[in-house]
Parts: C-alpha cells; sequence; structure tokens
C-alpha cells in the first residue's frame, strides 16, 4: 500500500450545530456541506466529520463516544496570538504552552477542550 495522507476523521458529539460553530468561530475553520445535508470543517487539505451517538453515519467505529477524542491542530500563528485568540473567546487552556514532538519535529502547543471535552491540541512548528 501507497498510504500517504489521511482524508478525515469523525467526532461523535452531542449537538452537531455546537460543535459547527465551536470549530468554526474559535478555529475559523470554514464548514461544508456534503451528501445532501451533512456538515464537516476543513482543516486544510483534510475535514473532520460530526455524528452522534443517536444518528451514526455506518460503517460506524464499535463503541462512537463523545469527548473521547485527542488531536491535534496546526497552526501558523504564534502561540501568544493563539492565547490571545482563545482568550477572547472564553476557551480555557487546559496545559501550555509546552513542548511537544509532532510528526515532523518539534511542536509549541496548547491544550483545549472542545464542547463534548475532546482535548484539543493546537501547534505550531517551531
Amino acid at each position: 500500500m501507497n498510504i500517504r495522507d489521511i482524508d478525515h476523521i469523525v467526532l461523535t458529539v452531542t449537538d452537531i450545530a455546537r460543535s459547527l460553530r465551536f470549530y468554526h468561530e474559535v478555529f475559523d475553520l470554514p464548514i461544508v456541506t456534503f451528501d445532501g445535508d451533512r456538515q464537516a470543517v476543513l482543516v486544510g487539505k483534510q475535514k473532520i466529520n460530526f455524528q452522534t451517538v443517536a444518528e451514526p453515519h455506518t460503517p460506524v467505529a464499535a463503541k462512537p463516544t463523545p469527548g473521547s477524542a485527542d488531536l491535534c491542530l496546526i497552526a501558523k500563528d504564534s502561540i501568544d496570538d493563539i492565547q490571545h485568540h482563545l482568550k477572547s473567546y472564553f476557551v480555557d487552556i487546559v496545559e501550555g504552552p509546552v513542548e511537544r514532538t509532532g510528526a515532523h519535529g518539534k511542536l509549541t502547543s496548547l491544550y483545549v477542550r472542545d464542547p463534548d471535552n475532546n482535548l484539543i491540541e493546537i501547534s505550531n512548528y517551531k
């Protein structure tokens, strides 16, 4: 196999509209509509799809659970600018700034939680 990218991930959430609003407003990710009425947010060349436990999109993971995701988003902004932006949206920073290692080297990261308590790491490469 010659797999080189991730196309999308699916987050199981309690309220799709609330999640869309959070990811669009706080992270400035554009909302896209697909398959008729489903909505997602674009993250670079990838997207984040949303589903609820009550209405999953088959096939589905064995245990789709809100709040079980832990993912990292890469920003081009400085960590200071990201902190200021998050505070302006009243988003609590769980941890950071801290040094981490990403797929392509050293990162500086901040951690926040989305409305379903998924852990979202916001990082930039040094």
